[in-house]
């Protein structure tokens, strides 16, 4: 099949060249039997095909290009002569077999003839090649620039998720130590539970996880801080089958969850519920963190610049989904604040029961 397609434009233009030399001869008032004209057409353009590869090669080998385009320019020059030369004593040759005439006679014929055909046809493979190598070079390297800017995007991304980790780490180690002298065996169960937790997240190496496996995780977070505050907070979670297997950025609802809890129950008296909810319609799915027990001191703006988790948040959204996705919060009457996330919704393979309900306290 290679063959084939090379040998194709070739054919058309012993065709062409067959037909251009009948009308000529037309003109002039004597033609040949038109059989005459294709064999003789064949012969010239079925010869430059045999002597083309070489051409391709020698310009791979030494192409016409900056910085190069001098030194190489000379080169070609004497090559195009040879390549001539060479199509001129082979078709001289062929032709003496298949006119029955002497050589020398069909030499003369392509000396007069085909030798600007030939010069000509060998600066155009010439730029053939260069065209081509131009063009595989140009994809190449747009390849490259996307392989690149993916590579770049998911080290951001792999950064931005890495700071959420010291940030939960440290407020759970301080918890523990608080813990270990008054309650040796819950200060215990906490260290476990960190120690699944952070091997849940050190084996999860995905941007994007379903929903439902979101939750699992969040479930080792809410029992850390469920010992931590123990009946102090509450923890509802309430998420329909239709969003379980929902894709979401790995590790999005934790910060979330622990800047409601740090900023309410954790600065202010008295008892919390914080409310994590999920529901979709057809191109989207919405999640919600909620707490009861805090203000929005800030302009909603100005509280995405003042802390890790938000501004982390948002820049993970914004590598991963552009403006199909947005995070803001909202101050709720008469007191508490929600957090909001519209993602475009992807399914991804998640199994789980028709509806998440949770209560921890």
């Amino acid at each position: 099949m290679r063959f084939l397609r090379y040998m194709i434009p070739w054919t058309i233009l012993v065709f062409v060249f067959a037909l251009q030399w009948h009308a000529t001869d037309a003109i002039r008032g004597f033609t040949w039997e038109p059989g005459d004209y294709l064999r003789w057409s064949i012969i010239e353009w079925y010869t430059l095909a045999c002597l083309a590869p070489a051409v391709f090669r020698l310009t791979v080998r030494f192409p016409i290009e900056p910085p190069r385009r001098l030194l190489y320019l000379p080169l070609h020059i004497v090559a195009s002569f040879a390549f001539a030369a060479a199509a001129v004593l082979i078709g001289a040759l062929v032709s003496s077999f298949t006119e029955s005439s002497d050589f020398s006679q069909q030499l003369s014929q392509f000396l007069s003839k085909h030798v600007a055909t030939a010069m000509i046809t060998y600066w155009v493979l010439v730029t053939i090649q260069q065209a081509r190598h131009f063009f595989r070079e140009k994809n190449r390297r747009a390849l490259q620039t996307v392989q690149l800017q993916s590579q770049l995007a998911q080290s951001r991304l792999q950064v931005l998720k890495m700071q959420l980790h010291p940030h939960f780490l440290f407020n759970t180690l301080h918890a523990i130590a608080t813990l270990i002298r008054e309650e040796a065996a819950l200060a215990e169960d906490m260290l476990l539970r960190l120690s699944e937790l952070l091997r849940a997240y050190l084996d999860n190496d995905r941007q994007e996880i379903a929903l439902a496996r979101e939750l699992e995780l969040l479930g080792l977070y809410l029992g850390i801080q469920g010992i931590r505050f123990r009946d102090r907070l509450t923890i509802r979670i309430d998420a329909t089958r239709s969003t379980l297997d929902a894709a979401v950025p790995s590790l999005i609802l934790q910060p979330l969850v622990e800047n409601a809890i740090n900023h309410g129950i954790g600065k202010h008296a008295g008892n919390d519920c914080v409310e994590i909810a999920a529901f979709r319609d057809d191109e989207s799915v919405y999640l919600e963190v909620r707490n009861r027990n805090s203000t929005l001191d800030v302009a909603p703006d100005a509280a995405f610049s003042s802390g890790i988790g938000l501004s982390n948040s948002r820049l993970r959204l914004k590598e991963l989904y552009g403006t199909a996705a947005s995070i803001h919060i909202d101050a709720l009457v008469p007191h508490g604040v929600a957090c909001r996330i519209r993602l475009p919704f992807r399914a991804v393979a998640a199994t789980a029961p028709d509806r998440v309900e949770a209560r921890a306290a």
